[in-house]
């Protein structure tokens, strides 16, 4: 096929690696052709079947002879991150063994293909650091080291979604290497992009109790941007007590609340208690005195427990590296509910952008729909990561937000992939 471009896509997800590939090599003139991937969640599996229905996709790539890979130009892959057990020590890829970053190395040594693009967590540049002052951690040295030692001139850059014309704050790591040059990953045209941009109008409101509740006392352009959890305060944040969730309380006991809410992350209390700080500590009713010594105090705080504002135990002790109640020192109070930990996380503000979207915390993360609010529709997120509309996306809710939160910005792929095809001539 003149001017084709053979790509393989390991730890393929839906497919996201491959989307912005394909953009980039039709923008620069090429005709991408997919000729191997790899994938193991079945959820996931599916929505490639349904976008590539003429295609087989592999499974356990562990399990994949390297030379019953068709031949091919580009390595894709969004493998996983994992510590290395000798990392940075330079004994080639036998340091990556026992890691699924072995496996790219493997296929990488085994074919020799023009280059790769590799996509990882913003953390996998400081993952595993030596000493504090280092910039990367011994994980990145090791992966850049096997790379160069495979024959490839290796360049690396976090880049943020939001710089991409997508309305999303998001930070990873991309890794490209070329056997003939190093690619220049700067110098790209940045754009910006608000939420609403990427909105769907008139769906299905929640009309939930919490909700209804919700409403009851905020108005809805008051709710843009609000993110509802207990173990925070400040403007943008909305507390259980602010909606009566858990009962009625009064104007002094919220008060309280919220004073403690502050008190509780200072480092003060561990030196009274004699133990290491940790942030969101219990306060005794003795340290609570300090600070808000009204008469009927121990009343307040045991109507708050009851009514599950508050929970009384005990600081914490490390252990084993674990956090574990010492039932030796003074029992204190707490505040009880955490972030995600209502059916409501955040109300997106469509004049920002959404935060970085995480799997598990997706179907709690709101918009405002007419005069009222919605989760976010699966079809939305795939707007937040860049995915046409004409991605084919039928799956259950529960997966979509699953699969959503671990997949990639397609816009940066794109513009990653111009810069790794700038010199590529096919020959």
């Amino acid at each position: 096929m003149a001017n084709s471009i053979k790509f393989i896509d390991l730890f393929a997800g839906i497919g996201g690696i491959r989307q912005g590939f394909e953009l980039a090599c039709k923008e620069k003139g090429f005709t991408p052709q997919c000729v191997f991937t790899s994938e193991i969640k079945q959820a996931a599996i599916k929505v490639l079947k349904q976008n590539h229905p003429n295609e087989t996709i592999y499974g356990d790539i562990t399990q994949i002879d390297a030379n019953t890979i068709p031949k091919f130009d580009i390595l894709l892959a969004g493998f996983p991150c994992q510590a290395f057990s000798v990392a940075g020590k330079r004994l080639g890829f036998e340091d990556t063994r026992g890691t699924l970053f072995f496996e790219v190395a493997r296929i990488l040594s085994a074919h020799k293909p023009y280059g790769f693009i590799l996509e990882n967590v913003e953390g996998l540049v400081t993952h595993d650091k030596e000493k504090k002052t280092d910039k990367i951690g011994k994980t990145l040295k090791t992966i850049l080291n096997t790379l160069t030692d495979l024959g490839y001139n290796v360049s690396w850059k976090v880049l943020n979604a939001k710089n991409f014309g997508i309305a999303q704050d998001r930070k990873r790591i991309y890794i490209v290497g070329t056997i003939f040059n190093k690619p220049n990953l700067d110098n790209f045209n940045y754009t910006t992009a608000d939420l609403d941009s990427i909105l769907e109008q008139g769906l299905p409101l929640s009309n939930s109790n919490f909700v209804k509740l919700l409403l009851s006392h905020y108005s809805i352009d008051q709710l843009y941007g609000k993110s509802i959890k207990d173990k925070r305060g400040g403007n943008d944040n909305i507390h259980s007590w602010d909606i009566d969730y858990k009962g009625k309380i009064s104007n002094e006991e919220k008060s309280l609340l919220n004073i403690m809410l502050k008190e509780r992350r200072k480092k003060k209390w561990a030196e009274m208690y004699g133990i290491q700080w940790m942030d969101g500590m219990p306060l005794t009713i003795d340290f609570i005195r300090t600070f808000y010594d009204a008469p009927n105090l121990e009343k307040m705080l045991e109507h708050l427990v009851a009514l599950k504002y508050l929970r009384k135990e005990y600081p914490k002790q490390i252990i084993n590296n674990k956090r574990v109640q010492d039932e030796t020192l003074p029992i204190g109070y707490n505040i009880v509910s955490g972030k995600m930990s209502f059916e409501v996380g955040k109300i997106l503000d469509p004049n920002s952008i959404a935060p970085t979207l995480v799997a598990m915390d997706m179907q709690h993360l709101f918009v405002v729909d007419g005069k009222g609010i919605r989760p976010l529709s699966l079809r939305e997120g795939l707007r937040l990561f860049g995915y046409p509309d004409n991605f084919i996306f039928d799956v259950t809710t529960d997966e979509g937000y699953d699969l959503l939160g671990n997949t990639v910005v397609v816009p940066v792929i794109k513009a990653v992939a111009e810069k790794l095809l700038e010199n590529y001539t096919g020959d």
